[in-house]
């Protein structure tokens, strides 16, 4: 499997190669979309974890790039900043999963290599709380945005400063 790593934290990046290289991994890294493209062009990665935020260009459209290669590397995004809007984006723009750090490397292995959806997969018996409520409609009216915090900001009648001080923090966990 030739993996392409697409994450700015150098330090995560780096025990995610080690942990995924000992797993039988040839491993590139890339620390934001530029790179991504670059690194993806002379490597040809049969496969991808691409983090959500990045610096400058968003996640998705790193994988919106690599879903376009031929032939695609399955692509698995790996976020601490997971909303259903961001997700569902993902998948609709080629990603083969979405999953919420904390993640380990077996996590991403497994979603890297399952190429079925599972039916199976538990369903919260909790509904979300008004805080993750509040978090999914500020990511959906984001992506409608196309990203733009001052558009989003005058779609939800808020003040610029406060949105970005919502998107700064870490979403509220979803139950």
């Amino acid at each position: 499997m030739k993996l392409l790593i697409v994450e700015d934290d150098a330090d995560f990046a780096a025990a995610l190669a080690r942990a995924l290289g000992k797993r039988g991994c040839e491993v590139a890294l890339a620390r934001d979309a530029a790179e991504a493209q670059a690194v993806a062009q002379a490597f040809a990665p049969s496969h991808a974890v691409v983090d959500l935020k990045l610096p400058g260009e968003s996640g998705l459209k790193v994988v919106a790039e690599l879903a376009a290669r031929d032939p695609a590397p399955a692509i698995v995004v790996l976020t601490g900043y997971a909303s259903i809007a961001t997700a569902v984006e993902a998948i609709r723009l080629g990603a083969r999963h979405y999953l919420a750090k904390p993640a380990n490397a077996d996590e991403i292995l497994a979603a890297l290599l399952r190429d079925q959806p599972d039916a199976g997969l538990d369903v919260s018996p909790e509904p979300l709380t008004v805080a993750r409520l509040e978090w999914e409609h500020i990511q959906k009216v984001l992506a409608e945005h196309g990203g733009n915090i001052s558009a989003t900001a005058r779609a939800l009648k808020m003040h610029r400063r406060t949105l970005q001080r919502k998107l700064d923090k870490r979403p509220p966990k979803p139950g």
